[in-house]
């Protein structure tokens, strides 16, 4: 299951025009969908990045694998599983904030948003500064 490059940005575009037009739909009252169904494109990308990332760690499983090979790469393949169920509790909330299906407060709703903003500012200063050059 492997995307080229190319492949996997006319994706990325596809998604996000899609949802783009659809939000604006909505938010021009066009269309008087519910807000779930905004983010539909948003959860279809999402979805299948899991599916790609999931399948990924699902292969080091398999017999003949030398864990010591790829210890940091799983560590790297974990905080992305734990940004994407960031995101989508992120998208879920904001999408039951939005339809009034609680009254929690906005603050709350982003909690998982800021915390996925921390931990890529963790990883991209770990990354730049602690990350051994041979």
């Amino acid at each position: 299951m492997r995307m080229s490059l190319a492949q996997r940005v006319l994706l990325t575009w596809l998604f996000t025009l899609l949802f783009l037009i659809m939000l604006v739909l909505k938010l021009d009252e066009k269309a008087p969908w519910n807000w779930f169904l905004i983010f539909i494109p948003v959860w279809i990308f999402d979805t299948i990045l899991l599916v790609m990332l999931i399948v990924k760690m699902a292969g080091r499983c398999k017999s003949g694998f030398d864990p010591r090979n790829g210890s940091q790469n799983i560590k790297k393949k974990a905080w992305y599983l734990i940004a994407m169920l960031l995101k989508l509790a992120f998208c879920l909330a904001l999408c039951a904030k939005l339809q009034r299906f609680t009254t929690m407060k906005l603050t709350y709703v982003f909690i998982p948003l800021w915390a996925l903003l921390i931990g890529g500012m963790v990883e991209l200063g770990y990354n730049i500064f602690y990350v051994r050059r041979d």
